[in-house]
């Protein structure tokens, strides 16, 4: 078939822009997180392989932090002033995710194997009602859009140097309302999918939603039907490759059975749960289920920290033989270099809460030097 000129040149800009559309072979990723059992594999291997930790073992856990603002933005004129650095007087989406990427290398000489990041972020001030701001890699309709997918690319990429695992989570309810209806939910999904798998990248896992019950305004999104979204996921296949998935609810909540029975991993928030032994309590009610079956349970989000303490949060999961990720919002009164949510984002290891984390992380894992 003959291309015109006009024609070959479009398809290079937006391969250029949008791995999906590349006219290549899909590139050779270094990095490939698959699952046996309960626990997790990078490249066949146990994740921390042979490491134990006060008698506990972390064989195949994924430490994880929410990192989901990486690829934020502010479509909203009257809000997108509010993520202002205070160097420039302004936003800049690309300088965002540049600073995240570059911090990457510190994360992982600490033990960190995971993070996660949101297509439609979190919300950049911690805990909100009113969430105005527009902040989203899909238009209304559910297609993708190309200049959020190449942020997210040069993470994923960088991830894969480093042999990291990204958690990808689709969508976040303040900005999912924006979506036209449950078509264009199933369409942003298929999209999501289809990018990531043309990618080839063999080190994501999904999240569907962030916490499913927290008022999704389109119910194939809510607890009762999310599975359905699950499912459709795990049917798409590239290369040979499909996506694990999962879902996250609430803190404190237990997933439901139709969850339970079709996810690859479980997704678990400690948000609300402030005493270690109610963590544990999670995850021993997790495996009670109806329909569970040998497969990770992954803390995600959890704003507890205590981490100079014997007993916390991260502690009690790793007990109960499962993962915890570290939430970290910028709290009322605090500086630029707190809180990993709170846009604009200090990336670094620059507050006492976030060295609190990756040093106890160090220690666990055995890994590089302490901050």
């Amino acid at each position: 078939m003959k291309i015109h000129r006009k024609s070959w040149c479009v398809l290079v800009v937006l391969a250029a822009l949008f791995p999906a559309f590349s006219l290549a072979a899909p590139k050779a990723h270094r990095t490939a997180v698959a699952i046996k059992g309960d626990g997790f594999l990078i490249n066949g291997r146990p994740t921390y392989e042979g490491r134990s930790w006060k008698g506990h073992n972390i064989e195949g856990l994924l430490f994880n932090s929410r990192m989901v603002q990486g690829i934020f933005d502010d479509a909203n004129p009257e809000t997108v002033s509010r993520w202002a650095y205070a160097d420039t007087h302004k936003w800049d989406a690309d300088r965002n995710t540049n600073e995240l990427i570059a911090a990457m290398p510190a994360w992982r000489n600490h033990g960190l194997l995971g993070f996660t990041i949101n297509l439609q972020g979190g919300s950049p001030e911690g805990y909100s009602k009113g969430q105005p701001w527009l902040n989203s890699a899909f238009t209304d309709d559910g297609a993708l859009k190309p200049a959020y997918m190449a942020r997210l690319s040069r993470i994923l990429n960088r991830a894969d140097e480093l042999g990291m695992v990204v958690i990808v989570g689709y969508f976040y309810a303040a900005q999912a309302a924006h979506l036209t209806d449950e078509a264009a939910v199933v369409r942003a999904t298929d999209n999501a999918t289809a990018f990531l798998l043309r990618g080839s990248w063999r080190n994501v896992i999904v999240e569907i939603d962030n916490e499913c019950d927290i008022g999704f305004k389109h119910e194939n999104l809510g607890p009762e039907r999310v599975a359905e979204l699950i499912k459709r996921v795990q049917s798409k296949q590239e290369h040979g490759q499909r996506l694990l998935v999962g879902t996250s609810f609430k803190g404190a909540v237990i997933p439901n059975e139709a969850v339970v029975r079709a996810s690859d991993f479980i997704l678990l928030h400690g948000n609300g749960v402030s005493a270690p032994e109610k963590i544990a309590e999670m995850i021993r009610k997790t495996r009670a289920v109806p329909g569970y079956t040998a497969k990770p349970i992954l803390f995600n989000e959890d704003d507890h920290y205590n981490f100079d303490q014997p007993e916390n949060n991260l502690t009690a999961a790793l007990s109960e033989h499962a993962s915890w990720g570290y939430f970290d919002y910028r709290m009322k009164g605090e500086g630029f270099d707190d809180g990993y949510q709170s846009v604009p984002v200090n990336w670094g290891i620059s507050s006492d809460r976030k060295r609190g984390f990756f040093n106890l992380l160090a220690e666990i894992t055995s890994a590089g030097p302490k901050h």
